[in-house]
């Protein structure tokens, strides 16, 4: 993957950020999901390089990224202000954006607060929350008990139990060499960095989106694998609620549809960016 620009950008009196930029076209921001890093974007950025110019950052506790002591700093709110400020610094316009799981959740969050940035919006396997208070209340306590397991027992046990979720199943079509250099990836993380990120960025701990959605103008896909039942109904339930929105279901896919079909996921894409 040819690269323009290996960066450091400061997003926050103590936050810096790695950031990979690469490709020519309008600019379009990926964002990886909880564990992962820019990376996990590489196979859908190589399909979309010579479409746009491709900004892919890793988000704060993840890859090379700060690991502030402050876990205020990895909430979904302050990640909205980093890419923000990612825009700002090197765009400065509007741009196209992309978001994965926990990416996802922090792309749909800066669309609802930030329209007028946004020239299109592209979310894969992700949630605008949890709008049942009970239910956020029960996710919190349950992020805060993994993030606990997480400092107790150590990383290599998390990541395992973490790749062993349901969700992922069908990520074993990839193979094992696949599965072992995923499994190597997310060790690199940290132990404290990835339990806040989990007490902060959890779907419990964020603001539900639901009640602004209707005032959500930004041209949406939401792609969702059709392996993914979970996140199929959630789409279909967004959808409705969002003026300019259409759910992309794609086959043979999981819940990281990215992952397992790049192709496919990556002209979801340019049909955002009016390619197609």
């Amino acid at each position: 993957m040819a690269e323009n620009g290996l960066l450091r950008l400061r997003v926050a009196p103590e936050v810096e950020l790695n950031v990979r930029q690469f490709g020519s076209g309008p600019p379009l921001i990926l964002l990886h999901g909880f564990t992962g890093d820019s990376s996990t974007l590489a196979d859908l950025a190589v399909q979309l390089r010579d479409d746009a110019t491709l900004v892919v950052p890793d988000l704060v506790g993840h890859g090379l990224s700060s690991a502030p002591a402050n876990e205020a700093d990895y909430s979904v709110d302050h990640m909205v202000s980093h890419v923000v400020a990612i825009g700002e610094q090197l765009v400065g316009d509007s741009f196209h954006l992309v978001g994965y799981s926990m990416g996802g959740r922090v792309a749909l969050t800066l669309a609802c607060r930030h329209p007028e940035l946004l020239r299109s919006l592209t979310v894969i396997g992700a949630s605008a929350g949890l709008a049942n208070e009970s239910e956020r209340a029960a996710r919190r306590a349950a992020d805060h008990d993994l993030a606990a397991r997480i400092e107790r027992e150590g990383l290599a046990r998390f990541v395992d139990t973490w790749m062993a979720n349901p969700l992922f199943a069908t990520q074993a079509r990839l193979g094992a060499e696949f599965l072992e250099h995923a499994r190597a990836q997310r060790l690199g993380n940290s132990v404290r960095a990835l339990a806040c990120s989990l007490r902060a960025a959890g779907s419990g701990a964020m603001a539900p989106l639901h009640a602004g959605l209707a005032e959500c103008v930004v041209p949406t896909v939401l792609v969702v694998g059709a392996q993914d039942p979970k996140f199929l109904r959630i789409a279909s339930e967004l959808v409705p609620l969002m003026p300019r929105a259409k759910l992309n279901r794609i086959e043979d896919a999981g819940h990281a549809a990215h992952l397992e079909q790049p192709g496919a996921v990556a002209a979801a894409i340019r049909a955002q960016l009016g390619l197609c």
